[in-house]
């Protein structure tokens, strides 16, 4: 056992019920191995109200960080060993550009309502619950769709085109019913020139780890393992996941290798998502299946997360002096109340 894991399990029994520790799954096993909670997005945010630690550190991206903070309690703190990491794909729907789309979606004689991945910042979760919006996760983005479809004349989905995609595919949507927009830096581009009557209307982001997961990766992977079974996760292009067996969020991923591993032993199963969690899932099943990444697909921000700027983390909330303190997230107090209510809007139609 090395120092650091030493220190952290120090503290960590220092401080007892008033810490939790929470870690996304993409997080490296290092950091994994010292969290008292870990899961997908829409399980970590389940989990927070039955969270009653005073401190919350939370191993994951910026973003994971401020829907914590949004959903504690007021007298917990949010940390985040590594307020740097952020998301590619948050980055690519700036709150000013969405509301200007929205506000001329709306001014057109339709209800447009917005449906936000998860993986997105505070701002644009406020733009969202202001036009009545709600959030999802790949989990529900299922249910939430279906809802969202109820609810309004359209869907503005965002920022995922390929999320957005494989989930209208999976309610029976074609292409002539979704259309990905056109943007530029204020809003649409041409909008009279593009088909903006269509159901589900795509913001036009992607995860870029995912995407670098490629439709001749699937065919390979078939000529190599005849026998293999392959699923992915659907921020993936949908022209990979046609070729897939199956395809579902982080904890479906997690739930097909056990079923696999039990069911199937001496399987093979190749697996397209984020590879620490691919190679978590090989370590854990190895004496029953043999599992491998269908490419390389690491996150940079997820490993800004590392044990020694957590133990840093938990030093800094134990200091005595003020110089030293750790400095909890913080959030805009007018964002909060619209954006909550995104989150609020996710959680109470799920269940």
């Amino acid at each position: 056992m090395s120092d650091i894991t030493k220190a952290i399990n120090a503290i960590k029994e220092q401080l007892g019920s008033q810490l939790c520790i929470m870690g996304h799954h993409y997080q490296h096993d290092s950091v994994i191995r010292h969290c008292d909670i870990t899961g997908d997005s829409l399980e970590l945010a389940r989990k927070l109200s039955d969270v009653s630690a005073r401190h919350i550190v939370f191993c994951g991206v910026f973003f994971m960080g401020e829907s914590a903070a949004l959903l504690a309690g007021p007298d917990q703190n949010v940390y985040l060993p590594a307020p740097d990491a952020d998301c590619m794909m948050a980055l690519m729907a700036l709150p000013r550009m969405v509301r200007n789309v929205l506000e001329y979606l709306n001014g057109q004689g339709r209800r447009i309502l917005p449906l936000a991945y998860v993986n997105t910042t505070l701002a644009l979760k406020a733009v969202v619950g202001e036009y009545g919006g709600a959030v999802c996760t790949s989990a529900n983005a299922e249910t939430m769709l279906r809802w969202a479809l109820q609810e309004a004349d359209a869907v503005l989905f965002l920022p995922d085109k390929h999320l957005g995609r494989n989930t209208g595919k999976k309610l029976g949507l074609g292409p002539n019913d979704w259309h990905i927009l056109r943007c530029n830096g204020h809003g649409l581009k041409e909008p009279e020139s593009q088909p903006l009557d269509r159901r589900l209307l795509l913001w036009p982001g992607c995860c870029a780890i995912h995407a670098r997961l490629k439709p001749g990766q699937v065919q390979t992977a078939r000529e190599t393992y005849p026998d293999c079974r392959i699923v992915a996760h659907p921020e993936c292009n949908p022209a990979l996941i046609d070729l897939c067996d199956g395809a579902g969020s982080t904890s479906y991923l997690i739930r097909e290798a056990a079923r696999l591993a039990d069911e199937v032993p001496g399987s093979t199963l190749i697996i397209g998502t984020e590879n620490n969690l691919v190679q978590r899932l090989a370590v854990q099943h190895a004496a029953t299946c043999h599992i491998l990444p269908l490419g390389q697909a690491y996150c940079p921000h997820m490993a800004k997360v590392t044990e020694t700027k957590l133990l840093d983390t938990l030093l800094a909330i134990t200091a005595q002096g003020a110089e030293r303190q750790a400095k909890p997230v913080q959030l805009k107090t007018e964002l909060c109340p619209p954006a909550r209510l995104s989150l609020l809007r996710m959680l109470e139609v799920c269940g």
